[in-house]
């Protein structure tokens, strides 16, 4: 399966330059399938397609940037969770510090 479809990148550069990060939607969510670190893509430079921003869920939660190129390359490992629902990044941190799944 592929990490990014055409339409995932489409959503996430166009969020790049809109408002505040956690009025942003969450249009995409990786995960590594043999442990329990998650990546929730909210942006995309659309100049360089290999810088995301997002929220990183690993020994802890955080927000940054992360490589989709360093994502694929350890494919099969990391997965795109195809039934993630986009949803606001705000609600997503919150879950997460709650230690709710998302």
């Amino acid at each position: 399966m592929k990490l990014m479809t055409k339409s995932i990148k489409e959503k996430a550069v166009k969020q790049f330059d809109e408002g505040s990060d956690m009025e942003q939607k969450v249009v995409a969510k990786f995960f590594d399938a043999m442990g329990g670190w998650k990546w929730f893509l909210m942006n995309m430079d659309g100049d360089d397609g290999d810088y995301c921003w997002g929220i990183v869920q690993g020994y802890e939660v955080e927000m940054g940037s992360f490589s989709i190129s360093e994502l694929q390359s350890m494919s099969p490992r990391i997965q795109r969770d195809r039934y993630f629902e986009p949803m606001k990044a705000k609600d997503v941190w919150e879950k997460l510090n709650r230690g709710e799944w998302v």
